[in-house]
């Protein structure tokens, strides 16, 4: 009788644990949280710059213009500092110059250039040299002369000079010395007034080194005066020994 209760025991337990394997086996297991995913690398910057034109006159204008991606600070150098992400700008050139501009951002930085060559300024255009009449005009001076006389006075003696230094520099330069007068006084007398009066500026250059055979001397006595009026002042201008150049 112990040995049948045994038996119906162990038969017990054994489907005690047979069901207790059963249940275990239908059990769900968790799975595991799945790890986090990396965040992104941020991206590097991208730039670009160009100069339009690329070459000019020293002081010329100089339009830069530049682009970016991914940067959050710009600095175009030399001279320019802190830009937007894209824009242009205007710069006076006066050498030549290469621009750069620095990209910063969370994923690093880009750098690009532009350079721009200032070339010398054209020399000057020589100026216009005056040809030999315009010279003479210039440094040829007229001997005046007091009332009725032919004597050569002081002013006279200094523009006589200079004159001379003229002749000596042009050796190929002639005169005609036209002797002139103011309106009083007959055309007879003051034709031969005139006449005395060229050739004491013709003796005075003579005396300075200067060759008779360079100068002609002729009178136009009262004929041809510079001023009209009947003033003193007028008539000292029409009293004078006047240079011409011969042709």
């Amino acid at each position: 009788m112990h040995s049948s209760y045994a038996r119906r025991l162990a038969l017990l337990f054994s489907i005690l644990g047979m069901i207790a394997v059963a249940a275990g086996c239908q059990k769900k297991v968790a799975a595991p949280a799945p790890a986090p995913a990396p965040a992104p690398a941020p991206e590097k910057p991208t730039v670009t710059l160009n100069a339009s034109p690329t070459t000019v006159r020293s002081g010329g204008t100089v339009t830069l213009t530049w682009q970016s991606t991914n940067a959050t600070d710009l600095d175009l150098q030399p001279g320019i500092g802190k830009v937007a992400p894209q824009g242009s700008t205007s710069t006076t050139a006066t050498e030549s110059t290469t621009y750069t501009i620095t990209a910063t951002g969370p994923g690093g930085t880009a750098t690009a250039s532009a350079s721009v060559s200032v070339s010398a300024p054209p020399p000057p255009a020589p100026a216009p040299q005056p040809n030999l009449s315009e010279l003479f005009d210039q440094n040829i001076k007229d001997a005046f002369f007091d009332f009725n006389k032919s004597d050569i006075r002081a002013d006279a003696r200094e523009s006589l000079t200079r004159d001379a230094e003229f002749l000596r520099s042009y050796p190929q330069v002639r005169v005609t010395i036209e002797g002139h007068c103011d309106e009083r006084g007959s055309a007879e007398y003051n034709l031969g007034l005139g006449e005395r009066r060229a050739q004491a500026a013709k003796n005075y250059l003579i005396s300075l080194g200067i060759p008779a055979s360079r100068m002609d001397t002729t009178s136009w006595g009262k004929e041809k005066p510079f001023c009209g009026e009947h003033t003193e002042d007028c008539w000292q201008q029409n009293r004078r020994g006047h240079f011409v150049m011969a042709h």
